[in-house]
């Protein structure tokens, strides 16, 4: 995949319908300082943009291949182009993370995106561990470089909050002490 040729296009269509987003996933987490191998773009979207995110990828070549209440998945057979995935943001704790998403310039300052803040990126992360128990290895080693990148600006409140969201206390309890 072109990410840069991609994000680009992506962000120019969203813009031009009006489609509230954030990078969120390995991507999210590279600009985070993170880096991480991945080969799709995920996106957080709100809802309410389904109909908008449809044209724009149409518009863009995609077809949908998958879609449901939680989320919806489109590929592209130029190989350039590759997967984009997207979660539908409905409940009140996703959409506050697009409330909180901000603005970074990518690829040298020559694009600017919005994504998520670390505290949601893993929030998601956490989420993704509670959904499915396989992904625990990644995603927690993703959650722990993080914490390790942007422990100085992280809010542990906000944190504390996920973790206790998803019973997840005691592994918030085991992430502080390290960090501590």
């Amino acid at each position: 995949m072109d990410f840069k040729l991609v994000l680009g296009k992506l962000v120019n269509g969203f813009e031009k319908n009006g489609v509230d987003y954030a990078l969120i996933g390995g991507l999210a987490l590279g600009l985070l300082g993170v880096p991480r191998a991945t080969t799709d773009i995920d996106i957080l979207v709100h809802r309410e943009d389904l109909d908008k995110i449809d044209k724009t990828m149409h518009n863009l070549g995609y077809k949908k291949r998958f879609s449901s209440e939680n989320v919806s998945q489109y590929t592209s057979a130029v190989r350039s182009m590759g997967d984009v995935d997207f979660l539908h943001a409905f409940r009140e704790a996703s959409i506050k993370m697009l409330e909180r998403a901000q603005q970074q310039g990518v690829f040298g300052g020559t694009l600017q995106v919005k994504l998520v803040r670390a505290e949601d990126l893993i929030g998601l992360k956490i989420q993704a561990i509670k959904n499915n128990p396989s992904r625990t290895h990644q995603d927690l080693a993703d959650i722990e470089a993080l914490i390790a990148r942007q422990d100085q600006t992280l809010d542990w409140q906000e944190l504390q909050a996920y973790f206790e969201l998803f019973d997840m206390k005691e592994l918030f309890d085991s992430l502080r002490s390290k960090d501590s």
